[in-house]
């Protein structure tokens, strides 16, 4: 019995990426099936950064392939490909970076720079090139979360080169005030900094832009959500009745807007007692996933109130730098994928795509 390709597409139609929930037919991630003999080559591209998944997926193909009768060698090539998403109406792309994600809080102390930090570190350990946009300009603190410090130098005496660590690339209103100076700004002065930070600094060919947003629904959010090119935002709270309160205001001016909520993240959800290992919920229970029912979006998951995150933060090395095995770090793994599963499935950009029109006078 020959081996055809549709044979083995009706076998790859029953491999399910975990990480998006559809087989690899319907979600398009297998192409070039090449049937030679009894050996079988094909491609699984995948629209998000998959380090620590694409060993599991190859196997999982492999064994697919293999269940066809009479095949032989399979060679599966599975890879990540990021491109650029559609953006707000209106607003055109960077040409350096790919995707823009906004981490905002309708409040201040929520832990939304600690989620910021380690979602760009879990990106980028998962393989995609990522930049950190410190856009607090009132309370810059990437720069210490970082463990980076310094002036950033700028070669062509215009554009500023990001500082890095961590294979991050990093931009701050830290890295050129004296840490113990207080922003004395008004709001146009703010949105204007923001934009020289964003549009001057050299960022190096990204697949994804995290953007810490400051707390609030004021002008630098009003200006980023109008003149910068956002895919989507993620928004932090804790599970009190107070938070949730300023994030469904956060949540509604990027509706309005027209930038995507790609999910929410609940932090502090749970305290757990260093000593006897109780579990206690201080800011109360659930209110992050009901938000999300409210709403229709995406609930991304869940972090425990510990020392750790707060220590390795204080230190310059966030969570999924200094324990990247540990269980926390596996958390803002899944959250990472969650988010960039959401980027890969929103409409790509195609602006490119279109010829440009001119109109000449003869």
């Amino acid at each position: 019995m020959s081996i055809t390709v549709d044979s083995v597409r009706d076998a790859l139609s029953h491999v399910i990426d975990p990480n998006t929930g559809k087989d690899l037919v319907s979600g398009r991630s297998a192409k070039n099936i090449q049937v030679d003999g009894d050996n079988v080559s094909l491609d699984v591209e995948l629209g998000y950064p998959a380090n620590s998944q694409i060993d599991m997926i190859r196997k999982q193909v492999i064994d697919a392939v293999r269940s066809v009768p009479g095949v032989g060698n399979v060679s599966a090539n599975v890879y990540a490909k990021i491109v650029a998403h559609a953006v707000q109406r209106g607003v055109k792309l960077m040409t350096n970076v790919r995707n823009i994600i906004a981490v905002a809080s309708g409040k201040g102390g929520v832990g939304k720079s600690t989620t910021a930090v380690n979602l760009a570190l879990a990106l980028a350990a998962e393989g995609a090139k990522v930049g950190l946009l410190d856009a607090d300009i009132y309370g810059p603190s990437q720069p210490m979360m970082m463990g980076v410090s310094g002036k950033p130098d700028s070669l062509d005496g215009k554009t500023m080169e990001p500082l890095e660590n961590y294979g991050v690339q990093v931009a701050s209103i830290g890295f050129m005030i004296d840490p113990d100076q207080p922003m004395v700004w008004r709001g146009p002065i703010v949105t204007q900094a923001l934009q020289q930070l964003l549009e001057q600094t050299n960022w190096r060919d990204l697949d994804y832009l995290i953007v810490d947003m400051p707390p609030g629904t004021g002008d630098v959010q009003l200006t980023l959500s109008q003149k910068v090119p956002v895919t989507g935002a993620v928004i932090v709270t804790t599970p009190q009745d107070i938070a949730l309160l300023d994030a469904r205001k956060g949540l509604k001016m990027f509706e309005k807007v027209g930038i995507p909520i790609l999910g929410i993240v609940e932090n502090m959800s749970m305290h757990i007692c260093s000593n006897c290992g109780h579990a206690e919920p201080i800011f109360g229970q659930g209110g992050g996933e009901k938000m999300c029912k409210d709403f229709g979006v995406d609930f991304l998951g869940a972090l425990p109130l510990t020392m750790s995150i707060r220590e390795q933060a204080d230190s310059g090395k966030p969570t999924v730098v200094a324990d990247p095995d540990g269980q926390i770090a596996q958390i803002y793994k899944q959250i990472a994928r969650k988010v960039a599963v959401k980027v890969a499935e929103k409409a790509k950009d195609m602006t490119s795509k279109f010829p440009s029109i001119v109109i000449k006078n003869d």
